[in-house]
């Protein structure tokens, strides 16, 4: 198994992209730590059942990741139960869709410590420990809208620009330590997040669901299929290998031609 003895943590990991990603690496052999909230049995059977996949050990943070000590306390926990993280994914998130001027300041304030400055922490908290053993993945979930933007989403756009810099500076400053800091861009998913925006889009268009499906989620990807948690998983599973080791600081869209036009 490719990931044997590797420790993976994986934010933003109790369902959709982040449980994809956790399956796919505990398959592997990788010790997991997933995050996030959720039903407390429901994220159970999910712990149980990644150890199910190799024997490998998971185990489960409820760390609320806008909370700096919170977040501190989540990574000293992986210190101790496995001496530290080689795999870090980035994939907590959250959204929110009004113009600009409307824009809540609370809205505003978590999307942008949720999808960016826990990432900076994580980061600079698992890195010591990579830099000792000379090797390590970060791994960021940013999205198509880390390359453009759309309307109503000034949040969300800032912060996924914001990952996407963050991960380029991260990559120039381990490059020589057998670290790679990378981004996977997907189109659009079909996750709880991707469905739970859809209210929020209609009524800011003045849509149907039917009309926001696939006048606005769909619109943009000329493939008119919406991206799979697999294909997102199997792309770090990817940037975990050693075919990999050269791809530092790159931005993968993985988004159905969005940003090719």
């Amino acid at each position: 198994m490719m990931l044997k003895g590797k420790t993976a943590l994986i934010t933003g990991s109790t369902s959709g992209i982040g449980l994809g990603y956790a399956k796919v690496l505990a398959a592997e052999g990788a010790n997991i730590i997933i995050n996030g909230f959720g039903d407390a049995d429901a994220i159970e059977a999910e712990r149980k059942g990644l150890e199910g996949l190799s024997g490998a050990r998971a185990l489960y943070s409820g760390a609320d990741l806008t909370n700096v000590n919170a977040i501190e306390e989540m990574m000293a926990m992986a210190a101790e139960a496995f001496g530290g993280v080689d795999i870090l994914i980035n994939n907590a998130g959250v959204q929110h869709v009004a113009p600009v001027e409307e824009f809540p300041v609370d809205k505003w304030n978590l999307i942008i410590a949720l999808n960016l400055n826990a990432a900076f922490h994580t980061i600079r908290l698992v890195l010591p420990y990579m830099k000792e053993r000379k090797w390590g993945r970060i791994i960021q979930t940013a999205s198509a809208h880390s390359l453009t933007a759309s309307p109503f989403k000034a949040a969300y756009v800032t912060a996924k620009h914001g990952l996407a810099g963050l991960t380029k500076t991260v990559a120039l400053e381990t490059a020589t330590f057998g670290i790679t800091a990378n981004c996977i861009s997907p189109g659009y998913v079909w996750t709880p997040l991707v469905e739970n925006q859809i209210p929020d889009t209609m009524k800011a268009r003045n849509m149907t669901r039917e009309q926001v499906m696939n006048d606005v989620l769909l619109a943009g990807q000329p493939t008119k299929q919406f991206v799979t948690v697999e294909q997102i998983a199997a792309t770090a599973l990817f940037l975990c290998g050693e075919a990999a080791s050269n791809i530092t600081g790159a931005n993968i869209s993985v988004d159905g031609g969005w940003t090719a036009q």
